[in-house]
């Protein structure tokens, strides 16, 4: 018989121990997963931005002519550079051996590939021809004449490759005017250069310069005429005309002279003038 005493007398609860299940476990491990993504995401959107280099590769493209005493020189010093995945040389109808070097050349060294003129077109023809054959995702121009040190190109790529920059400009009166010993050459720059920026809105110090390195898409629908030495004035001011970002490196400058086989003179001087008006307003 059941008393007062035991009817008022608090009932022993037994303690409850969490039902587990394989469920619960699993949306258990999810729950923190999901929170350490979470963590992460939020750890990664705080963290400042910074830009990193990109592989690309590299097509540098050499425009010859009559440099049988160079060419296997420049070639070895672009392949020791070692910034290029392939070297497309175009020989614009030599006549002074060149042509016998360049194809033992090809048939000796990996990622080098030749491409022959049936006649002479000029440096822009050859440059033309090159790109044409280019497979690369930044075009290199590279003359052949030892005036220019692909040493440089580490210092030429970066701003591509950091994505500052859609066109390079290697300079060679950025830091060092007198590496051009001729007083009528430097001259002659400053006064097709200033004429070319005046013209684009460009604020650049060496439009002539070799050494100019571009994203292949800034080609995309642009047609290049001049064969010439009248590409380089041509092409500057098509980039401006595109609103290319546009950099300027210095580079290091031996020069040579007419002696020595320099090519360019008044002629191609004046054509520059007219390019520098010509592509400023029309295609």
């Amino acid at each position: 018989m059941t008393t007062t005493e035991e009817l008022t007398k608090p009932l022993a609860v037994a303690p409850v121990t969490p039902h587990s299940s394989p469920t619960i476990e699993r949306m258990e491990a999810t729950l923190a997963l999901a929170e350490a993504a979470l963590a992460s995401a939020e750890r990664d959107f705080a963290a400042p931005v910074r830009p990193e280099y990109t592989a690309l590769a590299v097509s540098v493209l050499m425009p010859v002519y009559n440099e049988r005493e160079t060419i296997r020189e420049i070639v070895e010093r672009v392949r020791t550079a070692g910034k290029h995945t392939e070297l497309v040389i175009v020989d614009d109808c030599s006549t002074d051996g060149t042509r016998d070097v360049l194809i033992e050349l090809e048939q000796t060294l990996p990622g080098v590939k030749v491409i022959l003129h049936g006649y002479n077109k000029g440096k822009g023809g050859a440059l033309k021809t090159a790109m044409l054959h280019a497979t690369g995702d930044v075009l290199l121009i590279q003359d052949a004449d030892l005036e220019y040190d692909p040493a440089d190109y580490a210092q030429l790529l970066a701003p591509i490759e950091r994505g500052e920059a859609d066109v390079v400009f290697g300079s060679r009166f950025l830091a060092n005017p007198e590496q051009d010993p001729s007083f009528l050459h430097r001259l002659g720059n400053r006064l097709l250069t200033g004429a070319s920026n005046l013209m684009t809105g460009l604020r650049i110090t060496d439009m002539e310069t070799c050494y100019k390195v571009f994203r292949r898409d800034v080609l995309r629908g642009m047609t290049l005429r001049e064969n010439r030495f009248g590409f380089e004035p041509e092409f500057t001011a098509k980039l401006a005309r595109r609103k290319c970002r546009i950099q300027e490196v210095p580079v290091s400058y031996h020069s040579r002279g007419f002696h020595e086989g320099k090519k360019i003179g008044m002629k191609d001087a004046l054509r520059a003038l007219y390019c520098i008006t010509r592509y400023a307003w029309w295609d």
